[in-house]
């Protein structure tokens, strides 16, 4: 604890003072610029650049307590906007750069935001075209590129800037008395749900709530240092990446570098990070690009094998008798192992494991895991390599861990144990309850929302039902409103179902169907870029002009023909795998029939949140018809049966 000298309570604008006082000449933000270029700013600088937006907000008329919102991709802009916005006084607002434009005008209008920051004239366009929906929005700031419309609304990031040096020209105290105005207890962000189970609400977290929130997560993870850097691809919108990821390393004056995940492999040789946040889906594609670059010939992937193998052998015998396994700074992982598993280990090390290290850019010292369950048995894989992944548990009102896997106490599979300096407890139903300095302080003019999410002594109610496991770490069994019933009342976890799936080999999506129905059924996506390896190899035709990606060609497929998906070879390894899966569920838990679909669900077509869970409510409603399907073929073949007219 000696050596975390940056745990320390203070407001927001009073922490990025400090850093520009005290760590002025550290990097502060690093990110790409131009062909293969970087660039980056001190905190110093960043200091004197967020001076100056937020004097010009001020000089616009930006009031304390005023709302800001930022539509933005992760970027160093998004967090200039951001912390503007914070060091005016105000409440910044986060709006996914990719939500439909009902959902902008519900938000801008819920919170009452005077001033939009957007990122570059794509996301300026569509806002243009439903501006005058916004009725209390007086400006639109855009962070990146040029104006080329005229509109008496309109400014640039830069123009920004130069109206606040004129006016601190002209007031040179008006911005410190401004920030040094906010207190720990005033609000500091608007935050809404991704929407997975309906209308978005605000969460609103105020200094207090956020320096609770840094100061937990920093008392339990290795300490930061100064050459440390944090490498942020998942949405700066979400409170994971926003708390957990840059508020932690901010607390630490570390450096943040910027990327996204369709170019991490590449970012991290580039910046070589030590610390990320990610969430499962991600350590899920990490792991099955390794493996399909180790599936290049016969040689390496029976080395693949072995060095896996070999890991997970290693794993196993490092845990204790409860499945705890020591994953700190410096522990020696062969120690204790015997001799020969000891050195089939350093040979898969020499093999494998360096260079899965070196690809993620050599200097790598821990992670973490959140937003969904990382598979026990995906955990214990990165284990074998030698890769710390800590997996936590929280949620937009917690602002993030509330529950964390101790760095020398890990146990693959579960959640952790609660974390010092919040309370919880299980309710009478298996759920959840938290309490702590760290709670969202309400939901945005919804106040009856906000009573039905608390009990009486100010407990929040998660929606997740837990397990407790030894040593006082917990498993996420499943979301309350996420418990599948069948019409025979009897319950089905979704993330059981889904979980079994994490690493399958032709399978890349899951969503189980149950409630209300005879019996489990499910969507299925296959891994479209795996079988169009396996019917080049095979000499299968397809219908190469029907598939669809996600950017240009190259990039990640998203859609394929009706005849790849129909393909008898396709459908045997699908059908390989649901039986697979099929045999760790019990009888009533298992899919009897399935559709496969020849499209991925993605954020583009709203079924996927930017954290990248699934909506389960709108996939239901895009796909009831093959749902129906499903269900009336059982029927009609089940009336068949009994009349005797089936075959």
């Amino acid at each position: 604890m000696a050596k975390k000298w940056y745990i320390q309570e203070f407001t927001f604008p009073e922490l990025l003072n400090r850093n520009a006082l005290r760590f002025g000449t550290r990097r502060a933000q690093w990110w790409k610029e131009g062909a293969a270029g970087t660039a980056s700013i001190t905190y110093a600088g960043l200091w004197r650049l967020v001076k100056e937006a937020a004097a010009g907000l001020m000089e616009l008329g930006f009031e304390k307590g005023d709302r800001g919102a930022v539509m933005a991709y992760t970027s160093p802009q998004w967090t200039w906007a951001d912390y503007a916005v914070v060091c005016a006084a105000g409440i910044s607002v986060s709006v996914y750069p990719t939500l439909s434009a009902k959902e902008v005008v519900y938000m801008v209008n819920d919170s009452g935001a005077k001033y939009l920051f957007v990122y570059d004239e794509a996301v300026l366009a569509p806002i243009m075209e439903i501006r005058s929906q916004m009725k209390e929005l007086q400006k639109i700031i855009l962070l990146t590129g040029e104006i080329t419309t005229g509109h008496p609304d309109l400014l640039t990031f830069e123009q920004l800037r130069r109206l606040g040096v004129t006016a601190l020209a002209r007031d040179r105290l008006a911005f410190e008395k401004r920030w040094r105005s906010v207190e720990l207890t005033d609000r500091m962000s608007i935050v809404y749900t991704s929407g997975t189970t309906g209308r978005q609400k605000g969460v609103v977290h105020t200094h207090l709530s956020f320096n609770a929130a840094c100061c937990r997560d920093l008392r339990i993870v290795p300490h930061y240092r100064p050459d440390d850097v944090l490498l942020s691809f998942l949405p700066l919108a979400h409170t994971y990446e926003r708390e957990c990821g840059h508020g932690t390393a901010t607390m630490a004056a570390a450096t943040i570098a910027y990327s996204s995940p369709q170019t991490l492999v590449e970012d991290m040789q580039l910046f070589k990070p030590t610390v990320f946040m990610s969430v499962p889906r991600i350590y899920e594609r990490i792991y099955m690009a390794l493996r399909e670059r180790a599936s290049g010939s016969p040689v390496t992937k029976r080395i693949f094998n072995f060095a896996m193998k070999t890991g997970l052998k290693l794993t196993e015998a490092r845990a204790d008798a409860d499945g705890f396994v020591d994953m700190s700074e410096g522990v020696n992982f062969t120690q204790g192992v015997g001799s020969w598993l000891s050195l089939k280990y350093k040979l898969a090390d020499a093999l494998i494991f360096k260079k899965v290290r070196a690809m993620l850019g050599g200097r790598f010292r821990f992670a973490f895991s959140a937003a969904g369950s990382l598979s026990a048995d995906l955990c214990k894989v990165f284990m074998a390599m030698g890769l710390r992944i800590y997996e936590g548990y929280g949620s937009t009102e917690t602002f993030n861990t509330v529950n964390l896997n101790l760095p020398h106490k890990v146990l693959p599979g579960s959640i952790g144990p609660l974390c010092n300096g919040v309370e919880g407890r299980i309710s009478e139903i298996g759920e959840w309850e938290v309490r702590g300095d760290n709670n969202f302080l309400e939901y945005w003019n919804n106040p009856e929302a906000t009573r039905e999410v608390f009990t009486e002594d100010g407990f929040y109610k998660t929606g997740d039902i837990v397990e407790l496991l030894p040593g006082g770490y917990l498993k996420i069994i499943d979301r309350i409103k996420g418990i599948m019933v069948l019409d025979t009342g009897k319950n089905v976890p979704a993330t059981k179902i889904e979980g079994l799936f994490a690493v399958a080999d032709y399978i890349d999506q899951v969503v189980p169907i149950a409630d209300e129905r005879p019996f489990v059924s499910a969507l299925i996506v296959p891994k479209f870029e795996t079988f169009i390896r396996v019917f080049d190899e095979e000499g299968i035709s397809y219908d190469r002009e029907a598939l669809k990606f996600e950017e240009e060609e190259g990039g990640l497929v998203i859609g394929v023909g009706e005849e790849m998906v129909n393909h008898p070879r396709l459908r045997e390894l699908v059908h390989v795998e649901v039986e697979r899966a099929n045999q760790e569920l019990e009888e009533h838990e298992r899919i009897k029939s399935y559709v496969i679909l020849p499209r991925r669900l993605t954020e583009e077509t709203g079924e996927v949140t930017p954290t990248l869970k699934l909506k389960r409510h709108l996939v239901l409603s895009n796909f009831s018809r093959e749902i129906d399907s499903i269900y009336d073929s059982s029927k009609k073949a089940g009336e068949e049966a009994r009349s005797g007219t089936g075959s």
